[in-house]
């Protein structure tokens, strides 16, 4: 052998020893502190976990037990197949680990450049349930796949099936087929049938999303693609494919006493797992502090209650039919934590949250951002604009949009000031048109505002669409002097033991100045004391807010602020039919808010708001902007010293 030829091996010997070398080192730092598989059969909680209210009161009990454990041969064959055919069709083929369905989640991830596409077994995901965190990503994926392999290499794969059936979450509290069958049809599983089978079966993979109590048209869809799966798989035949997917869906009474933090609860939920993992948040007998007030949720529950009792008679007296629902969120201007949070009028019979997931348009609520940004462009709340009647291009070439006000009055010049106390739409287009829709959308984004923000002039009217929680996010900004907090739920994670294992970092940055803030709280009173919000008169302590009313009366809200809290409202109907003619958002939402407000507010030391120094007060005519007595009609402004009118 020559020497080129030794040197050759030799190097093709090192770089194969560094290669496996390399490989066993990682494999090893993956799968040593894996969790030993012992014994599923005897694998069970052993404690609760509980949720506690800033004032102490337990809210939440989390847990995997609590049910009832059912023997594989006691589960629908439908069922299993269903399953089987929807989550994992090589279930019975592979050993643990499904390299083509592997395979075709890389590809997907790989065109959509995220880490996102499962590809995961029914034992991967068992293997995920008990021993793995929620995380995504391909350490994970590797703990989950050797996890699996070990799994399959001790159990049947009808030990794996009841295991998987048992374990599993499918929503609204139910852990395990038998639950979930309770929960949503009030039977029995022999009783099931063939559609009801394939409705379950669907749910693990979004249990919010798929749920029937939330959606009930997605849920009868993916009901439907299931027993298309099971069509294609074998499993059951044309006829009883056809009869199930006409079968109605008959959902079990969901009558109950409501839990008044059900939606908190359910809000914080994925959070929690993030933070410590699905196996100990449900077994680790944890405790969970939260900064949810219990007497300011009661007050929030109490006062949607009361307050969709007055809509719905007003409705019913316009022989209106649909059922009206309401959301309120309140945040500790301080902290940024969320102190109650009500998504509906009952969570049991309808768990989707209309405070966080609801995406509706705000209307006119949303021109505090508009006005706030123009602040921060150089306008003064003395700045004139026109109220008089102008057409401009729409979106489409050869269109043309024309803003109309509410109030149908088009009374020529008027201030910032006064736009923003009577709502006047054309004045805020306007503004808009002036320092341009996208520079708009960009400092929404600053405020807290994430959902997508279309960069027209409309936007100006709040037609694009933000959820509650964000919009009382943004509120908070101005009585908090202009920093922005990402509202947050959880304060601190301690075990059982009492000791630390997560605690909240709140996420902090500058949204606007201080004095562009106080300001903007300044215009803000004067819708209180003059304009659409002068229902929330009378609380103890100052406040102030802005109305929201969307065409046709199918969104009403209003949001506002004590020094101290934010509180915002909505009121409107799931299927967006009108509330009836003059539901505004000052008829139907805040009379909602002032009772919740009245509570937060009642028996407690009053301070005003905060200004900084160098700013002054200037009475000021709300017409054309110049310097005017309070004796002769000016109105008290707050300028950055300077920029107020005649300085």
């Amino acid at each position: 052998m020559s020497v080129k030829v030794k040197r050759l091996a030799v190097f093709c010997v090192i770089i194969a020893g560094v290669f496996f070398g390399t490989a066993a080192g990682v494999f090893f730092a993956v799968v040593h502190d894996l969790p030993q598989i012992r014994s599923l059969e005897d694998f069970s909680p052993s404690a609760t976990t509980r949720v506690y209210s800033s004032d102490n009161a337990v809210i939440a009990e989390l847990f995997v037990e609590k049910r009832d454990p059912v023997r594989i041969d006691d589960i629908p064959a439908y069922l299993v197949d269903a399953l089987v055919s929807t989550e994992d069709r090589n279930f019975y083929r592979h050993s643990g680990i499904d390299l083509k369905g592997i395979a075709r989640a890389f590809v997907r991830d790989v065109f959509s450049m995220e880490f996102k596409e499962g590809g995961s077994t029914l034992t991967q995901q068992l293997a995920k349930t008990l021993f793995l965190t929620s995380q995504k990503n391909l350490l994970r994926k590797i703990r989950e796949a050797v996890l699996a392999f070990q799994i399959e290499r001790r159990y049947t794969k009808r030990e794996i099936l009841e295991f998987y059936l048992n374990q599993i979450y499918f929503g609204s509290g139910a852990y395990g087929v038998k639950a979930a069958a309770r929960v949503f049809f009030n039977k029995n599983l022999d009783d099931l049938t063939l559609a009801e089978c394939a409705l379950i079966a669907g749910m693990p993979k979004s249990p919010s999303r798929y749920s029937p109590l939330v959606n009930k048209k997605l849920a009868i869809w993916r009901r439907n693609v299931v027993l298309g799966q099971m069509l294609k798989n074998g499993k059951i035949s044309r006829s009883r494919y056809d009869e199930a997917v006409r079968e109605p869906l008959e959902l079990a009474s969901q009558d109950g006493k409501a839990n008044p933090a059900g939606y908190f609860t359910e809000y914080i939920r994925s959070s929690l797992e993030d933070a410590v993992g699905v196996q100990r948040l449900y077994r680790g007998g944890l405790s969970v502090y939260t900064t949810l007030s219990w007497k300011l949720q009661q007050a929030a529950q109490a006062a949607v209650c009361s307050g969709l009792s007055e809509l719905e008679a007003r409705m019913a007296a316009n022989g209106l039919t649909s059922t009206p629902q309401a959301a309120l969120v309140s945040l500790d201007v301080r902290t940024g934590g969320v102190l109650a949070m009500t998504g509906g009028r009952d969570f049991q019979k309808s768990p989707f949250n209309r405070a966080t997931s609801a995406i509706r348009q705000p209307g006119s609520a949303f021109k505090p951002v508009l006005y706030a940004c123009a602040l921060s462009h150089g306008f003064t709340q003395a700045t004139t604009v026109l109220n008089t009647p102008v057409t401009f291009p729409g979106p489409r070439r050869g269109t043309w949009w024309t803003p109309e006000n509410f109030s149908k009055d088009y009374s020529g010049e008027m201030t910032l000031r006064r736009a923003l106390v009577h709502s006047e739409n054309i004045p805020a287009v306007r503004v808009i048109n002036k320092i341009g829709p996208a520079s708009v959308a960009r400092f929404a984004a600053r405020l807290g505002i994430t959902s997508p923000m279309s960069p027209y002039l409309s936007l100006a009217l709040g037609t694009s669409g933000v959820s509650l929680i964000e919009l009382t996010g943004a509120y908070a900004v101005f009585p908090r002097h202009g920093i922005f907090i990402k509202p947050y739920g959880v304060s601190r994670i301690v075990d059982r033991h009492n000791r630390l294992l997560w605690q909240a970092r709140p996420v902090l940055s500058i949204a606007l100045s201080p004095e562009d803030a106080a300001i903007m709280t300044d215009m803000l009173q004067g819708v209180i004391r003059s304009g659409t919000g002068r229902a929330a008169q009378g609380l103890p302590c100052p406040v102030a807010g802005k109305t929201g009313t969307t065409d046709q009366f199918r969104d009403a809200l209003f949001i506002g602020f004590s020094r101290d809290v934010a509180a915002g409202v909505w009121a409107g109907t799931d299927d967006y039919t009108t509330l009836g003619p003059g539901e505004t958002g000052a008829r139907a939402a805040l009379p909602i808010w002032r009772r919740f407000m009245k509570k937060v507010l009642d028996n407690k030391p009053c301070k005003g708001f905060d200004i900084p120094e160098g700013m002054v007060r200037e009475a000021v005519d709300p017409v054309t902007g110049k310097p005017k007595s309070r004796e002769r009609g000016g109105v008290l402004m707050l300028f950055k010293k300077g920029t107020q009118p005649g300085s």
